[in-house]
């Protein structure tokens, strides 16, 4: 497959802290998809797997630092020279830095592993977040993808979908659970929002 962008291509750039099973499953969604694809992976985490599962899947993979994202602007102006279409947050716990959600605006989403707004905010992200489901004893709950803005899980919610919690699930089965729902769902989000912007062009 050439490396080189199709005409009217639509680019994902994803960042991610972890392991990234949400990013090679949305790098393996779109690897047919001519008019959509992923054209790099950025991390905040050397040893991140995720740089390796890109890399493996012939996607950019770039390490950046806390300094090259605030500081120093690194970061801005590789998305500045790749021009994605989308900015999808996948596992990336950062905060992102205000100027680079003005410049690319509308365009950076996340999803989280609960129905927002509960068990949003600080410090919520993967475990956490199913382990007080649990303790609240809720009867269902699910993913959200939404806007990004200046403060954690408060952007406007773009999609929701809900998974029941049976009295006997453990924070893990509940994460199993969860995953299940974002592999199903997350690129299916990314793509009509992608198809919606080329229709409304």
């Amino acid at each position: 497959m050439s490396t080189y962008p199709h005409k009217h291509q639509k680019k994902i750039v994803i960042f991610a802290s972890g392991t990234g099973t949400n990013a090679e499953n949305i790098i393996k969604y779109f690897q047919n998809t001519p008019n959509i694809q992923v054209v790099a992976v950025l991390s905040n985490r050397r040893t991140a797997k995720v740089l390796k599962k890109a890399h493996d899947l012939n996607v950019k993979a770039l390490y950046f630092d806390r300094d090259a994202l605030y500081h120093t602007r690194e970061v801005y102006h590789v998305l500045k020279d790749i021009n994605p279409d989308l900015i999808v947050l996948a596992g990336f716990l950062w905060i992102f830095p205000e100027y680079m959600l003005e410049e690319f605006s509308n365009k950076v989403i996340n999803i989280h592993p609960a129905l927002l707004p509960n068990y949003g905010g600080k410090g919520m992200y993967g475990p956490k977040v199913h382990e007080a489901v649990i303790t609240n004893k809720e009867d269902e709950s699910g993913i959200t993808v939404h806007y990004v803005n200046e403060k954690y899980d408060e952007g406007q919610i773009i999609f929701q979908t809900t998974v029941k919690v049976d009295p006997n699930d453990t924070p893990d089965s509940l994460a199993q659970k969860i995953h299940k729902l974002e592999h199903k769902h997350f690129p299916e989000v990314i793509e009509k929002l992608l198809i919606n912007d080329t229709q409304s062009a």
